[in-house]
């Protein structure tokens, strides 16, 4: 389990190739299979998204990975009637064997490196919301978890 910013910070200084996931977990994962929502196709991989930071991005990168971590569909965005309550943010690495639907990486030949634990979403919520429109990409972010709800 991972509690805080620094030690993804961490993680991917040391090795590049980390990705977010947000699901009921790796294991969950490969049972289920990784299917396109709406055209039922089989996707070659997991979507997740990237922390590395574009090429583009030259402001901290720990604002880049606290941006991602908090566009998440994570239990603040979950179905509040209870229909989703083991699905949590988790961190992996592996291929990227294609791209979804929406654009997002779709990892193949997966590594599970760890789970974030709700204190760390929170604390990327708070840098996020510091330096960026946190609102308008949290609703943006919401409009794509309901479209693939």
């Amino acid at each position: 389990m991972l509690y805080q910013l620094s030690e993804v910070e961490r993680l991917l200084a040391e090795t590049p190739g980390l990705y977010v996931r947000y699901s009921a977990g790796y294991a969950a994962d490969l049972e289920d299979g990784s299917v396109d929502a709406e055209s039922g196709l089989p996707l070659p991989g997991l979507s997740a998204h990237p922390l590395d930071a574009e090429p583009w991005w030259t402001l901290p990168r720990v604002e880049w990975i606290a941006r991602q971590i908090s566009r998440l569909p994570a239990p603040r965005h979950a179905p509040q009637d209870g229909s989703r309550p083991d699905r949590f943010a988790w961190l992996l690495r592996g291929t990227v064997a294609g791209r979804g639907p929406d654009g997002e990486a779709l990892i193949a030949d997966v590594e599970v490196v760890g789970r974030l634990a709700e204190c760390l979403i929170e604390q990327a919520d708070r840098v996020w919301g510091a330096r960026f429109d946190a609102e308008l990409g949290r609703r943006e972010a919401e409009l794509v978890s309901v479209a693939h709800a």
